[in-house]
């Protein structure tokens, strides 16, 4: 352990800590835009430059290692003003259309421009010609080029957190951009989208849209199979907008999906969802209630088991049921119907 002071006050912190973390953990605030907890940090966006005792030049504290005895300033003029400048250049080439920004409401950068009272925009530069891809790597997610701040939260999520690396920053200076990497392809779980902090990345799946405060959010587990992961649905007027994540603390999955869990939810809503028992009567699918229906299965699962014996019968059931409906899906087979051709499937 090290004993540090961060504005005027002693803390007491594990050893190999980031002067970020140590200010984190006291609920002292330093302002972030490309820092985020899951990920390494980079220092690229120079907005939690913070004053140390001895060094001559503020230093981001994101990257930087604390060290014992050492006296930390994160509020001052010169670092609000320094933070302001910071921001009104990452505004240079960012476009201010946050009333029809999908991020409108939520985005890190809108935030922190409210924050430090930024009304002007006194710097300017040609418009950056970045290569815009015809499509971003998944089709399942938009990509807004003009939006970025090359932060680089998507591309390090993608490698870090996932392990894929599909995407990469690209060119050099005004001209960078995030692009594809030749040869390696992606699987579209939504990671990259989850982490941006403005509006580059957006779902791509569904044209009805809902802002934060328009929507009821709801945290649930992923029905696709027995992981269970957490995430919330965003409903409005009953539909299912899109699907969100909260990386602090939710486990399992700390925030990450796949694309399944992410994006594959239009079934909910789709007009040729079965919402009922079916049976098909005089060769026609007609809607029966519940104990019909069961009725219906247990005669015809009977007259098999008499004319044929038990072992004509076989039971296949799924990872989306949970542990306790496969035990007894399991279990009705091998007692009630008498065989044990059970099977599994764990691959969906």
């Amino acid at each position: 352990m090290i004993k540090l002071t961060i504005d005027q006050k002693t803390l007491t912190v594990e050893k190999g800590k980031t002067i970020l973390e140590a200010a984190n953990g006291a609920g002292i605030k330093i302002p972030t835009l490309c820092w985020l907890g899951k990920l390494s940090p980079v220092g690229s966006c120079r907005m939690c430059v913070v004053e140390v005792e001895g060094i001559a030049k503020p230093i981001s504290a994101c990257d930087t290692v604390a060290a014992d005895g050492m006296v930390v300033t994160t509020r001052s003029p010169a670092l609000h003003e320094l933070r302001r400048d910071a921001l009104k250049l990452m505004l240079v080439n960012h476009p201010l259309d946050c009333p029809v920004c999908d991020k409108g409401g939520e985005c890190d950068l809108q935030d922190l421009v409210w924050e430090f009272g930024i009304t002007d925009q006194p710097f300017a530069a040609p418009k950056a010609a970045r290569k815009t891809p015809e499509r971003y790597v998944s089709p399942f997610i938009k990509q807004w080029q003009d939006r970025c701040v090359l932060c680089g939260r998507c591309v390090r999520a993608c490698k870090e957190v996932k392990g894929i690396g599909c995407i990469e920053i690209k060119d050099n200076g005004f001209d960078s951009y995030i692009g594809p990497v030749d040869g390696v392809d992606c699987v579209s779980c939504g990671e990259c989208l989850s982490v941006c902090p403005v509006g580059a990345l957006t779902d791509g799946v569904k044209e009805d849209k809902a802002r934060i405060w328009q929507a009821q959010r709801t945290k649930t587990t992923c029905g696709y199979c027995g992981v269970g992961c957490q995430f919330e649905f965003n409903v409005r007027d009953n539909r299912i907008m899109r699907v969100t994540t909260n990386d602090k603390g939710s486990k399992p999955n700390y925030g990450s999906l796949c694309v399944k869990g992410r994006f594959g939810w239009e079934f909910v809503g789709h007009p040729e969802r079965l919402k009922e028992p079916m049976v098909k009567k005089d060769g026609v699918l007609t809607p029966v209630s519940w104990d019909e229906a069961l009725g219906f299965v247990a005669d015809k699962l009977k007259a098999v088991k008499e004319s044929e014996g038990a072992d004509a019968i076989a039971g296949f059931t799924s990872a989306r049921c949970t542990n306790e409906d496969n035990y007894l899906f399991q279990k009705f087979m091998r007692a009630a119907v008498g065989t044990n051709n059970v099977d599994h499937c764990a691959r969906l």
